[in-house]
């Protein structure tokens, strides 16, 4: 919650420097100094910015080469069934987003009208960090290096990779996370210096509180899936299940909560065996939560800001594929799950930075709720798990 503050103050003061340019007379003294004071803001919004997007691609290769590689071997069913049933979940849970959203912005922004955009405030200086690679550059490294680490048992390799991680890690923790109360307060200062920001933010409250439902609506749809298979209450296996959503609440970190999900994944009625594999693995692979804000936000974003329009089914489709690999094993801090999806936001839906720095103010504002959603969720996959091991080892014995 300290850090949803400080986005906070950073979009309040973001706005009254930019709405203090717009709102001068040009010509005066006032608008003079202004003009200097929203500059230094949009040049320290494009420092932070390069170095902020310069670390996306190495997010991508280090979390999703050290997830897969932490997979291991396993039980080979198992571990496929578990990865392939919590990667339909995601995509699911995004398409539903996708279309619920899409029938909803009309409605929130008056059939869609928008501001038009006044002529950016300039910097003072252009400052570009060029990425070490682009983003489908690392995905493809990613998912190679994971995929032979384990195959030639590479125990090197993996630590490297590992420690890769840990560094990438550190700089979100200690570098990426304090800087983006100022990144976002001079995104909202150039915004408000060209007179869009308050139509443009006059919806999103309302696309925040459809996303929290949709969440609950998915786990609904997830539980009544597990609760049929293993003729279980469903209902009763998601109340049972309360406890870890409340505690996601509170520590917005899938991995900070398993100590609590497991055991009540095993009350709900879940063999042991089963919740112990899949409640951590799932903790890293499955984020419907996460998938369902960000495809929410994202038509939003489209929606209301100058330029963009709301991209079809065909592109969102290949949009939500790659985000439920994007995520894969996102780092456990705030925010991790839209760091790690920026990449495709700019790559695949033409975002700009303004654009992206929207979906990271939004995000945040609810990352507990989402992440409550993925831990919670991890029941169900366990349980349409446990009834896919029954079923398998009694084909083994016949």
């Amino acid at each position: 919650m300290k850090l949803l503050g400080k986005l906070i103050a950073g979009i309040v003061i973001g706005i009254l420097v930019g709405g203090g340019y717009y709102l001068t007379s040009d010509g005066t003294t006032a608008q003079s100094i202004m003009e200097i004071i929203a500059r230094l803001f949009v040049t320290m919004q494009s420092v932070l910015g390069s170095f902020i997007f310069f670390l996306i691609p190495l997010i991508i290769l280090f979390f999703i080469a050290d997830g897969i590689s932490s997979i291991g071997t396993g039980s080979g069913k198992v571990v496929g069934a578990t990865i392939g049933v919590a990667y339909v979940s995601t995509i699911c849970a995004g398409l539903l987003a996708y279309f619920v959203a899409r029938f909803i912005m009309p409605i929130v922004t008056s059939g869609g009208s928008v501001p038009e955009e006044a002529e950016g405030i300039k910097t003072f200086l252009e400052f570009d960090i060029p990425p070490p690679m682009d983003i489908l550059t690392a995905l493809v490294l990613a998912f190679s290096l994971g995929i032979v680490m384990n195959i030639l048992k590479a125990e090197t390799m993996k630590t490297w990779v590992h420690q890769g991680k840990e560094i990438v890690e550190f700089l979100i923790e200690r570098v990426v996370i304090r800087i983006l109360p100022f990144y976002i307060a001079g995104v909202f200062a150039g915004m408000a210096a060209t007179g869009t920001v308050f139509e443009t933010l006059s919806v999103f409250g309302v696309v925040l509180l459809v996303a929290v439902i949709l969440h609950w609506i998915w786990l609904v749809i997830q539980y009544t899936i597990a609760g049929s298979l293993l003729g279980k209450n469903p209902f009763k296996m998601l109340g049972t299940m309360i406890p870890a959503y409340v505690t996601a609440l509170g520590t917005m970190s899938s991995a900070a909560t398993i100590t609590v999900t497991l055991p009540k994944t095993k009350e709900a009625g879940i063999r042991e065996k089963i919740a112990n594999f899949v409640i951590p693995l799932g903790a890293t692979i499955h984020l419907s939560g996460s998938t369902i804000t960000i495809t929410a936000c994202s038509v939003a974003v489209m929606s209301v800001m100058p330029g963009f329009e709301v991209v079809g089914v065909g592109k969102m489709i290949g949009f939500i594929l790659l985000l439920g690999i994007v995520m894969v094993a996102a780092p456990g801090v705030p925010g991790g799950a839209i760091m790690a999806a920026s990449g495709i936001l700019v790559s695949q839906l033409g975002f700009s930075e303004a654009a992206v720095a929207f979906m990271i103010a939004l995000y945040i504002a609810q990352d507990s709720f989402g992440t409550a959603a993925n831990i919670t969720g991890d029941g169900a996959i366990a349980g349409i798990i446990d009834k896919y091991e029954s079923t398998l080892n009694k084909k083994d014995r016949v």
